[in-house]
C-alpha cells in the first residue's frame, strides 16, 4: 500500500524548510498538520485554593515556553510583581532566551541545561536551602519530581496549565493513510473525538516510548516508531517505511529545478 497522505498531530511548521515539508515535496505526499490537543491556563481563581504564594519560591523551574507563559499570565492575573532577584532554571537553552518576552534577560539571574532535568540539579543545589516553584500542566512527567526528590531538593508543583483535547470533528468524513503521534494525549484526543476509531489500513506512527505504549494500550497497531538508531527523528522514520510500502524513489520533478 502506498502512503499517499499523511496527518501529523502538530501545528504547522512555520518555516517552509520544514523536514515535513521538504519530505512532501521529495516524495509528493499530501501532508496535514493539526493539533489533536492544546494548553488551556488555570484560572487565578481555582489557583488559590491550592495555596501556594508565588513570593515564598525565590527560584523558578521552567520545563518549557508554555511552563514560562503561564507562571508570568498567572503573576499578572495575581497582580504580583516578580522580583528583579528571582531567578530561573531552565530545561534548555531556547526555553531560557525565551524569558526575554518577559524580563530583561542580561539583568536577571538566569541558568540552563541542556534539555533534561539532572543537568540542573547541580544549580540547584547551589541554593540547596531555597524552595523552588516548580509551574507545570496536570501531565507533568514523574522523572521531573522524582529527580528533584531524590536529590532531596525542595520544591512546590504549581500546575498553572491543562492539556485538553482538541475539538477534531472537522475531520470525522477525512481518511489518512497514516497518523503521527508524538504523545499518549493525542491517542486519547483521537479516540475522544472518535470513539469507534478502527485502524483498518491506516498506519500509525508513533515519537517516544511512552506513546508507542499508548498505541499498543488502545489497540492500535504500531507501524512505524522513532527515536531509532536507524531513524533518529520522526521523519527519517516515515521516509524509510514509505520507501518500504513501495513509493519508490523521490520524484525527479520535485528535486530538480527546472531550466
Amino acid at each position: 500500500m502506498k502512503i499517499k497522505n499523511i496527518l501529523v498531530s502538530q501545528p504547522k511548521p512555520e518555516s517552509e524548510k520544514s523536514p515535513y515539508l521538504e519530505l512532501a515535496k521529495k516524495f509528493g505526499l499530501k501532508m496535514d498538520f493539526r493539533p489533536f490537543i492544546h494548553v488551556e491556563g488555570v484560572p487565578a481563581q481555582e489557583f488559590r485554593k491550592e495555596r501556594i504564594n508565588i513570593l515564598d519560591h525565590p527560584g523558578i523551574i521552567f520545563t518549557s515556553r508554555n511552563a514560562v507563559d503561564h507562571f508570568f499570565r498567572m503573576c499578572t492575573e495575581m497582580r504580583i510583581t516578580v522580583p528583579e532577584s528571582m531567578k530561573y532554571f531552565c530545561m534548555s537553552e531556547s526555553t531560557a532566551y525565551y524569558l526575554q518576552k518577559y524580563v530583561v534577560y542580561r539583568k536577571r539571574k538566569i541558568f540552563f541545561g541542556k534539555q533534561v532535568i539532572e543537568d540542573l540539579v547541580p544549580l540547584l543545589k547551589k541554593y540547596k536551602d531555597e524552595r523552588y516553584l516548580l509551574p507545570c500542566s496536570d501531565i507533568l512527567k514523574d522523572e521531573i519530581p522524582r529527580v528533584l526528590l531524590f536529590h532531596k531538593i525542595r520544591f512546590s508543583k504549581a500546575v498553572l496549565y491543562r492539556t485538553v483535547c482538541s475539538d477534531l470533528s472537522d475531520l470525522a468524513d477525512v481518511n489518512y493513510d497514516m497518523l503521527v503521534f508524538f504523545s499518549p494525549s493525542g491517542i486519547k484526543s483521537l479516540f475522544k473525538n472518535f470513539p469507534d476509531f478502527k485502524q483498518n489500513k491506516t498506519k500509525i506512527a508513533a515519537f517516544g516510548p511512552t506513546t508507542a505504549k499508548a498505541v499498543e494500550q488502545y489497540g492500535l497497531s504500531l507501524d512505524v516508531h522513532a527515536p531509532t538508531p536507524a531513524a533518529p527523528s520522526m521523519t527519517m522514520a516515515i521516509e524509510n517505511f514509505v520507501k518500504e510500502e513501495g513509493n519508490g524513489k523521490p520524484k525527479k520533478s520535485l528535486l530538480k529545478k527546472k531550466k
